[in-house]
């Protein structure tokens, strides 16, 4: 047989006298089978560069290779490069260990697209690329037991997430605002429902408490710097309230406008110019996400940078470790 011909395990099996079982056993590394023979097969599928069919393979391991990536269907458009990175970092992996990607788009509380690729099982694992206070996603995976793994944090108990450190970065971006002697900033920011604009939200919070303390630590109740609550809008869900949000702030005199993400911190922009105020000269703006977008803008805007491909990668090894039975 010449190397390079197209073979199947049957006629690996039949040109060294063992039985499919045998071939199977000695690619899967899994099964009694002698060293060996193990070896003798291994040798003659390299020699004749045999690629064993994934859906055979697949059968031999009780596995699907494929891994399923869950997008929220009611994402802004500036956020689709953050999702893009992600997903880019995630087939990186996905692809050196020979895995595809399939693709599922649910809303927060409609999760029919998940329900069915769990039920026709589908995938051998499951990325979730936003997390919920409420969230019926990770509650339906705890219940089928399926290997899955946020990208964000969550407040589920035994739940494998891998997130960025949200409330440290947010605390320290507004500390170095207060340093700088800003005296009314103002927050807005997106849906409360999102685990990580909480978590954005209470690094806000730190930065307050520990604004002015010597020494203070994170989690410390000293006696700082009180937050602004009439200067704080969140739920934002719409242009017509981001707007609304900005002509008050302004009223109330803020002289920074901190915003929850780099979709806010678009519209809060817009508006400003709208309205001829500039940045920095009239207000300043900062935001606790940046983005390609943001990137662009002129004046630069003070922003947290993350690495979202990094997040995705990350992800995925640690998928990828629970689908084959690591701790």
């Amino acid at each position: 047989m010449k190397k390079g011909n197209v073979i199947t395990i049957s006629d690996v099996a039949e040109a060294l006298g063992v039985s499919k079982t045998t071939v199977s056993r000695a690619i899967s590394g899994k099964g009694r089978i002698g060293e060996a023979t193990r070896q003798k097969v291994l040798a003659y599928i390299e020699e004749h560069d045999y690629k064993p069919n994934v859906i055979a393979r697949g059968l031999a391991q009780s596995k699907t290779f494929n891994l399923c990536v869950v997008m929220p269907e009611d994402y802004a458009l500036v956020d689709l490069p953050f999702f893009q990175e992600v997903i880019t970092g995630i087939q990186e992996i996905a692809g050196m260990n020979e895995y595809d990607i399939l693709l599922c788009i649910c809303q927060e509380n409609d999760i029919t697209g998940l329900e069915r690729v769990v039920r026709n099982r589908k995938v051998d694992g499951i990325v979730l690329l936003r997390t919920f206070l409420k969230d019926p996603q990770i509650e339906l995976l705890l219940e089928k037991k399926i290997p899955f793994v946020t990208t964000g944090s969550t407040t589920y108990r035994k739940v494998k997430q891998v997130d960025n450190d949200q409330q440290s970065a947010c605390r320290e971006l507004t500390s170095i605002l207060l340093m700088r002697q800003m005296k009314h900033i103002a927050l807005l920011g997106g849906s409360e429902s999102f685990v990580v604009n909480q978590n954005r939200y209470k690094g806000y919070q730190q930065a307050y408490r520990e604004a002015g303390v010597p020494g203070a630590v994170s989690g410390d109740e000293g006696a700082g710097r009180e937050v602004e609550e009439t200067l704080v809008y969140r739920n934002l869900e719409s242009r017509a309230f981001m707007d609304r949000a900005v002509e008050e702030v302004l009223e109330k005199g803020a002289d920074c406008i901190v915003c929850m993400d780099d979709a806010i911190c678009i519209q809060v922009l817009r508006k400003l110019r709208q309205e001829h105020i500039k940045v920095p000269q009239d207000i300043r703006v900062a935001s606790f996400y940046n983005s390609s977008v943001l990137e662009n803008n002129i004046p630069s805007i003070t922003s947290l940078s993350f690495n979202a491909r990094e997040l995705g990668m990350e992800a995925c090894k640690n998928l990828l470790a629970q689908i084959e039975g690591e701790t």
